[in-house]
């Protein structure tokens, strides 16, 4: 395990000395403490020590001088794809990119808006992480998240692109043991309700109607964050995030943006459309059973999952960062015609269309 630096080293620049020296956006210094903070706890390439550290720090400054940008968070290569294939994004001249923590930021211009891009990897955890690093960083005035998703409303078609006006992370249980017969009673969150794991038995001519299942329930609990303008170690509960409201009127205007069809052999039956919808659901799940994706359906009205969004959600809502989401539909989760996912033959198109929405919508701004 490699060794943590000392915080007294003589090496290490004063903490007060830095956001005087270096250009530090006028919201990020009060997290500016914490982004050092991380730098020695992360052991990234960002040395507490001389020439490394006094780089990296001009790199940052340098970055932010050029002004505010729009974040764009996307979880795997093959939703990156899209972006490295369009014309309408340039990279910046001086500095195209700037490596941190083992992410790889992209610095640029997407519609000729500057723009700042990070690639965070499948999971909750990685979402949530590499979009805090995003808002540490960099002057961020805005994230916006695109990349795939399973359907969980069959209303709409593999292809459609969902933006959704509130996003829950469904991954949060309370695992009720089994005997208890009570609801809560002030012990866990009951708003949200249930799985009931009883009420999927397969019976058989040699089972027990009566027989209950010993997983008895899981009730889904909000998430407790501490809001950046709030009271340190005090948390706030919340299930539903909203996106921002300015940008999700401006997803109003969804009539103008036109989606393929088509990818090289693979047609769709009709052609794609984008959706504003109500809710959409993630957690660290790859649904691809049809019984759970009725009940997410039944239970939150929610039409995209993914793994990724409501991490980046709740980060945003937790940092006052305004945040919006474009998830285009690869399968039905659990559906199909055939025993494997349809997210193989739908991923490249359903990726393409998040991206073209997105593309789309930053020329709006």
């Amino acid at each position: 395990m490699k060794q943590i630096p000392s915080l007294k080293s003589p090496t290490t620049p004063p903490l007060l000395n830095v956001s005087k020296h270096y250009h530090v956006p006028k919201m990020k210094k009060m997290v500016f403490v914490g982004f050092l903070v991380m730098v020695v706890l992360l052991g990234c390439n960002i040395m507490v020590d001389g020439e490394n550290n006094e780089l990296s720090f001009k790199q940052i400054s340098n970055i932010n001088k050029e002004g505010s940008y729009l974040g764009i968070v996307v979880p795997n290569p093959y939703e990156l794809s899209p972006l490295f294939q369009s014309s309408t994004f340039v990279p910046h001249n001086k500095f195209p990119y700037f490596d941190f923590a083992g992410r790889h930021f992209r610095i640029g211009e997407l519609e000729k808006k500057k723009v700042i891009v990070v690639m965070c990897g499948e999971s909750m955890l990685n979402a949530g992480v590499a979009t805090q690093l995003l808002l540490t960083l960099f002057d961020v005035r805005g994230v916006l998240h695109y990349g795939i998703a399973g359907n969980l409303n069959s209303k709409h078609q593999i292809g459609d692109v969902a933006i959704p006006k509130y996003w829950a992370h469904t991954g949060e249980w309370h695992w009720q043991r089994f005997g208890d017969k009570e609801d809560g009673n002030g012990k866990f969150n009951t708003e949200f309700g249930y799985l009931k794991f009883s009420d999927y038995k397969n019976y058989t001519k040699h089972s027990e109607s009566s027989v209950e299942n010993l997983l008895n329930k899981v009730w889904y609990q909000p998430e407790r964050i501490f809001p950046v303008n709030g009271t340190p170690e005090k948390w706030q509960d919340v299930f539903w995030v909203p996106v921002d409201k300015t940008y999700f009127e401006i997803a109003r205007k969804r009539k103008n943006f036109e989606l393929i069809r088509c990818v090289k052999t693979t047609c769709l039956p009709k052609k794609p459309v984008v959706v504003r919808v109500k809710k959409g659901v993630s957690g660290n799940v790859f649904v691809d059973n049809r019984a759970y994706r009725e009940h997410l359906k039944s239970k939150f009205d929610a039409t995209p999952t993914d793994m990724e969004s409501a991490a980046v959600a709740l980060v945003c809502f937790q940092q006052n960062v305004p945040f919006i989401a474009f998830r285009g539909l690869s399968d039905l989760a659990g559906g199909g015609s055939g025993l494997k996912s349809e997210i193989f033959t739908h991923l490249t198109l359903a990726a393409q269309n998040a991206f073209d929405v997105l593309v789309k919508f930053i020329s709006l701004l």
